[in-house]
């Protein structure tokens, strides 16, 4: 069963608290509604999203041009145009809308193939996504990106952020990633040189055109190392729990398991990471902590709190654990990696994408719009923030 199947009772019985006027609101939203969400986003975000302190004065930026656009919008198009820009200024990857357009910026690291970043006035390819369009095109770590689209990098970036009303520019790192995946709807035209090479021209096809190939939910393989699992970018599929229980009875006694992440960009739930952490405690054990920060700025008391895994009855294995994690690593696989070394896995492979914290979602009031926010704080046991945790082996 699903996840929203299982909530889907709660959400149900929830609606008989709402005033009877609000059960009876069946009119569309006019245009004064669409602009009145637009311009709550500014409170959501003041209120919501958790890393405020990574801006001067712990304000999230905002322009003159995007208030401006804030003031015209006046239907569902406009809205999310304007809610893609207006998130955009958070340079945040794992800020995002619940829906898009066909040529919205490709969701990075989900629907990237690159991982490029500044090196002086150079960016330099320093990951390349197995299976890709990319590594079809034999790019390589090391490789330096010269244009997009014809255009010298650092000018594109520059552009970039000009388009959201940024003249002095804002997070290069963030940028250049985002424009090397590209918009959904086109292909990707880039231009880079290998050491003193030519430069090379590519078309490269963006990842929601160029598709990879299905599997299932994991892959498992067995060599002189121990039983590998790899996760197929399934960690928010509840089916993975029953192809990994599946997976762990080839397991045999006190082999070496090796849980491969390096294919989990889009992250998850903490049900099918849980599931997975259970089969190597014998009794519960931290996994990691959670600071929400919305009631720290409402109350002005702090809230923290530590999850726990907890053994599953009838499933365990004694042997030795491992973990590979890479640059498409993202959210709930960075979480069950944070899990797994605090349990005493071997980590091998960072950095990872080091995404921000627990999405939360927020319906906007007359649209309905979703919007995804970070709103817990997510670090490590001992303490390390998950976004800067790093492999003690690599």
């Amino acid at each position: 069963m699903s996840l929203l199947k299982r909530l889907a009772p709660f959400v149900a019985l929830t609606a008989f608290g709402l005033p009877l006027a609000a059960l009876a609101q069946t009119s569309a939203p006019t245009a004064e509604d669409f602009r009145s969400d637009a311009r709550s986003i500014e409170a959501l975000i003041a209120a919501n999203y958790a890393y405020l302190d990574r801006f001067p004065l712990g304000q999230a930026p905002m322009t003159e041009r995007l208030r401006a656009e804030a003031d015209v919008v006046h239907d569902s198009t406009t809205l999310l145009r304007y809610a893609e820009r207006r998130l955009a200024l958070l340079a945040d990857a794992h800020v995002i809308t619940g829906s898009s357009f066909s040529d919205s910026w490709a969701i990075v690291p989900s629907y990237a193939d690159l991982w490029v970043e500044p090196e002086g006035d150079a960016y330099r390819v320093t990951a390349v996504r197995e299976g890709s369009p990319a590594r079809a095109a034999d790019v390589a770590p090391g490789d330096r990106l010269v244009r997009i689209d014809g255009v010298p990098v650092a000018e594109a970036v520059a552009a970039y952020w000009r388009d959201l009303g940024l003249e002095s520019g804002g997070d290069a790192s963030y940028a250049v990633r985002v424009l090397a995946a590209g918009r959904r709807d086109r292909p990707r035209r880039l231009t880079l040189q290998r050491g003193d090479g030519l430069q090379r021209e590519l078309e490269l096809s963006n990842l929601y055109a160029a598709p990879r190939p299905g599997a299932g939910p994991i892959t498992t393989t067995r060599g002189r190392d121990g039983l590998t699992i790899t996760f197929n970018d399934s960690l928010g599929d509840d089916r993975t729990i029953a192809a990994f229980d599946a997976a762990m009875t080839q397991a045999r006694r006190n082999e070496t398991i090796i849980l491969d992440l390096t294919d989990t960009p889009s992250g998850g739930n903490t049900v099918v990471a849980r599931a997975v952490m259970g089969w190597f405690v014998s009794e519960a054990r931290p996994y990691q902590v959670h600071r929400l920060m919305s009631e720290e700025r409402e109350t002005g008391v702090p809230r923290q709190w530590i999850e726990e895994v907890l053994p599953r009855p009838g499933r365990h294995h004694a042997g030795a654990v491992r973990v590979k994690v890479g640059r498409w690593t993202g959210s709930m696989g960075e979480g069950l990696a944070l899990g797994l070394d605090a349990q005493g896995a071997q980590v091998t492979g960072c950095p990872m994408a080091g995404l921000l914290g627990a999405i939360y979602n927020f319906r906007l009031e007359h649209s309905g719009l979703t919007i995804k926010l970070p709103a817990e704080r997510l670090s490590s046991v001992s303490g390390v923030p998950r976004e800067d945790f790093r492999c003690l082996a690599s």
